[in-house]
């Protein structure tokens, strides 16, 4: 059993979590992000082994119950499975802190390990319900510029051990003496300076450019009911509340964007009525239409892809989803997890894709992240790496019936269009549809469940942001040098008192 003062940390782990978590969208109250990561950050100091993985443990779970509620809407046993998994992610970053010297190194840096690995494995990872989400609207949110959402958790971490730091200058009864004190002031200071000078400078950085030219643009949301059950409509209800408004449009369009798997088939693409249709369209608006399919592949696989059609009515491009939805789009391990539910909501898996996601149209080169992807910092650099210049986000968030998921990802498609440098359209079937410019402010947004067209002219851009051009790899350098060094401090420290023990010993 837990010990008397054990419960009380694990609580007050659980409690910071919980902080925490309401800096995430839909609440968004960014400034709790430092401050729950402040009582984290000294709750491990002094701390074994074993109690800095009991407060990682519970503040992951603080977090993420929270922060991935949305997931009960499928499965509260998978929900609660799903958080104790995560968390343990959490657990193993704060074991990586010294409980002495050097924590303030170490506590940003083994967070953003975390935060990688959750979102990158097993299974491809889980990128959502993250810090960096509720930090896109905060004074730190252009650094991602320069690192991305890795750098926006170093930076919230950071800001956590100022306030942590900060706190012992108010001393509230306890007897804090001046060199302890000298060393917090100078951490609090030094910490701040960190964050502000990078957060300024990401301000200041190439941000994409001007614009190279810009197109008039449609995005259609069919509109329709919200929810895991709610949402599951016939196809062709779907298909022809995306097409009736859409054959309302008036030219000039260079671009009209439909939501991901608008067009469900049951059929190859290239004999559908409803290509048929969507190619009638194109000719008839004399635009480039990019729309969602799926299609099936052989008896058990379907293909996830955004389909380019140019304005003469032919198929001049087409994009496989690379990062499919594991318990969505495909079961991993299908055999096994049978045996424990119910997976009849899944019965076929969806074939990965490969490469950059980008669509070269008359519209222009298009980069394309399908709905989940965009979570992925990944997907939009590699499309514009290989030279998007406009971003695009089909996506479908119909079966959510809260709004969690849709302000979700509607910070994330901001984050990329900062750190990418670039404009970027989203339209989903019951939003948010939205088109944000490229330093994230978001330009026009659609109502959720309602039928809409958003219509505007987001530029095109050729610009590379220091973020575009190097990745996460300066981040997670930094990172791992930092760790390095705060350990280097924790041993030497160690060995001082060793060594100072054993002088009075001898003495």
């Amino acid at each position: 059993m837990l010990s008397v003062p054990a419960v009380r940390i694990a609580a007050a782990g659980l409690a910071a979590g919980v902080t925490t978590a309401f800096s995430l969208p839909p609440w968004g109250l960014w400034i709790l992000a430092p401050v729950g990561l402040a009582v984290l950050y000294r709750l491990l100091e002094g701390r074994g082994a074993p109690l800095r993985a009991l407060v990682g443990f519970t503040f992951g779970i603080g977090l993420l119950a929270i922060g991935l509620y949305f997931t009960t809407a499928f499965n509260a046993g998978g929900w609660a499975v799903l958080v104790l998994f995560e968390s343990a992610f959490v657990a193993a970053a704060c074991i990586l802190v010294p409980p002495a010297r050097g924590r303030s190194l170490a506590f940003p840096a083994v967070l953003v390990f975390a935060e990688v690995v959750r979102g990158s494995w097993p299974f491809g990872g889980l990128p959502m319900g993250g810090v960096p989400l509720g930090q896109v609207s905060s004074p730190i949110g252009p650094a991602a510029r320069l690192g991305g959402p890795m750098l926006l958790m170093a930076l919230a971490a950071l800001a956590g051990v100022a306030l942590g730091e900060a706190a012992r200058l108010v001393p509230l009864g306890q007897d804090v003496g001046s060199g302890r004190r000298g060393r917090a002031a100078t951490t609090a200071t030094l910490a701040i300076l960190v964050v502000v000078g990078l957060s300024v400078a990401g301000d200041l950085a190439p941000d994409g450019g001007g614009a190279a030219g810009s197109g008039r643009v449609a995005l259609v949301q069919g509109g329709g009911r919200r929810g895991f059950r709610a949402s599951q409509v016939d196809p062709l209800v779907v298909f022809d509340a995306q097409l009736t408004p859409s054959l309302g449009l008036r030219p000039p369009l260079e671009l009209i964007l439909w939501p991901e798997n608008v067009l469900d088939l049951n059929e190859p693409l290239q004999s559908s009525s409803e290509a048929f249709q969507v190619s009638e369209l194109a000719t008839s608006k004399a635009a480039t239409v990019v729309a969602g399919v799926t299609e099936p592949v052989g008896r058990n696989g379907f293909r996830n892809i955004a389909v380019a059609w140019a304005p003469s009515g032919s198929v001049v491009a087409t994009y496989d989803k690379v990062h499919r939805v594991p318990f969505g789009e495909w079961i991993p391990w299908r055999s096994f997890f049978g045996l424990l539910a119910d997976l009849s909501a899944v019965p076929r898996d969806a074939v990965p894709g490969h490469g950059p996601g980008i669509l070269r149209t008359p519209a222009g080169p298009l980069g394309v992240m399908i709905s989940y992807e965009v979570f992925y910092e990944d997907a939009g650099r590699a499309a514009v790496r290989a030279g998007a210049q406009l971003l695009t986000v089909p996506t479908n968030t119909a079966s959510y019936a809260t709004s969690q998921v849709p302000t979700q990802e509607l910070a994330t498609a901001r984050l990329q269009a900062i750190q990418e440098g670039r404009d970027l359209i989203q339209t989903s079937p019951t939003g948010f549809t939205t088109i944000i410019d490229h330093r994230g402010h978001v330009l026009a947004r659609s109502n959720l469940g309602s039928q809409q067209v958003i219509e505007g002219s987001p530029a095109f851009r050729t610009g590379l942001t220091p973020y575009a051009r190097a990745g996460d790899v300066p981040v997670l350098a930094a990172g791992g040098l930092a760790v390095l060094a705060a350990w280097a401090l924790e041993v030497r420290s160690r060995r001082r008192r060793a060594g100072d023990i054993g002088g009075d010993d001898a003495a």
